[in-house]
């Protein structure tokens, strides 16, 4: 009998063993996380590379000389202006670069329509940049979808 109760009490003893080394390994990887400061997930977070922003779209347009509005009909008030569109993708700079000089009527339609007084102050310059972005997001061809802008920079601004 006493041969029966050696076999079993070595098997509880090998599973304390196995039990004992796995929790010694588990408490071995939560310290060295632990020390390192992050969790197993937040480790491949950090490695991996963030991700590449798009390289954004830009049209330049050549600079715009307009006569502005203004109560006196005084025609020495001017505008000089240059301007870069940023675009969502390659096919509405295509398409933009296609009818050009609609593009570029439409913009001198409006900046002709302005006021020297409204534009001197950054909210008049802001409320141009609406205004532009407003006058180009409608079809340049009749049944074709609205273009959109994202931005108008000034790369030049003269009001004199």
């Amino acid at each position: 009998m006493s041969q029966n109760v050696l076999p079993s009490a070595r098997k509880q003893t090998k599973w304390k063993v196995i039990l004992a080394v796995i929790t010694l390994v588990a408490c071995g990887v939560a310290g060295y996380y632990g020390w390192q400061g992050r969790l197993p997930g937040e480790a491949a977070k950090i490695t991996s590379a963030p991700p590449v922003p798009p390289t954004p779209i830009f049209l330049p347009l050549d600079t715009f000389t307009v006569n502005l509005v203004n109560p006196t009909n005084d025609p020495d008030r001017v505008l000089y202006i240059g301007l870069t569109l940023r675009l969502p993708d390659e096919a509405t700079r295509k398409e933009f670069n296609d009818f050009l000089p609609a593009v570029r009527s439409r913009l001198l339609l409006l900046l002709s329509r302005q006021d020297a007084d409204t534009l001197a102050n950054d909210q008049g310059k802001q409320r141009l940049v609406d205004q532009i972005k407003q006058v180009l997001s409608e079809p340049l061809v009749n049944g074709q979808p609205r273009p959109v802008v994202n931005d108008v920079l000034f790369t030049a601004f003269i009001l004199r």
